[in-house]
């Protein structure tokens, strides 16, 4: 029970590796907030944790507008007058170059993925502040370390993720507030499983394909981020700040011969 007694928001906690984190934190005795903009997904990971025994609960924002984010960080600290911990994972995803982005694309997926980590800790960091402690994880992405064919909007964005995560730690290190940030490789959730379907002829084709930039030569599970994200919530990672933390199979520091 690393989490007992904590309060967690997750943000796109509906589906994919913020579902299995918000099965996970509640098994480790933290109730935990879904946020999601699809409410039958949000509601269905509540269920499966209350089923489990565990305590969640699920509040529908986009947490790419300000005051909907604001409504909800205050409704959550008005119930549970503190949050400790705030798992900024939402993020959508874009195949192409430079030149094939439309600028709606562009402000889009740089809207959902940096605009909408800036909110939530924006809105959360000042309670964290007042109470003198708080765990911030952001997601970013091996994308972020390395250059990856088609992907030049995705890596900026998850590049932008990783920068800011260690210059917010460095602001809000006296605050005893940590900041760290989960670099995934290829995983395989159902964003991935769809974006698959949709982008190659031969689905399963792709998958072998992209087995074989990563050392492990297979794709990764949301159980297995799910567990770094507990790391870096729970103290055992209480020495870490501002720092990344890969879990991609091997594919930024590693190459096949």
């Amino acid at each position: 029970m690393r989490l007992q007694g904590k309060v967690a928001l997750i943000t796109g906690g509906g589906s994919g590796i913020g579902r299995s984190t918000a099965l996970l934190f509640a098994a480790e005795g933290a109730h935990v907030i879904i946020n999601d903009v699809h409410k039958e997904n949000g509601e269905g990971t509540v269920k499966d944790i209350q089923l489990n025994g565990g305590n969640a609960t699920f509040y529908h924002a986009d947490v790419t507008i300000p005051q909907a984010v604001k409504d909800m960080v205050d409704h959550i600290t008005k119930q549970f007058e503190k949050i400790d911990i705030l798992f900024n994972n939402v993020g959508i995803s874009n195949v192409g170059r430079i030149d094939e982005v439309e600028p709606d694309v562009w402000d889009k997926v740089m809207s959902v993925n940096v605009k909408g980590v800036y909110l939530p800790s924006k809105y959360i960091v000042p309670y964290m502040m007042e109470q003198k402690s708080g765990c911030i994880i952001n997601m970013s992405s091996c994308a972020a370390e390395m250059g990856l064919k088609q992907r030049a909007l995705y890596s900026a964005t998850k590049g932008a993720i990783l920068s800011l995560t260690k210059a917010m730690q460095v602001d809000y290190a006296p605050y005893n507030i940590r900041v760290n940030a989960l670099l995934p490789g290829t995983i395989f959730t159902p964003f991935v499983e769809n974006y698959l379907a949709n982008a190659y002829d031969n689905p399963q084709e792709a998958i072998e394909s992209i087995k074989t930039r990563q050392l492990s030569g297979e794709l990764g599970k949301p159980e297995d981020v799910a567990k770094a994200a507990l790391f870096l919530a729970s103290d055992d990672s209480s020495f870490m700040m501002g720092s990344p933390l890969y879990i991609d199979g091997g594919v930024v520091f590693g190459k096949n011969a």
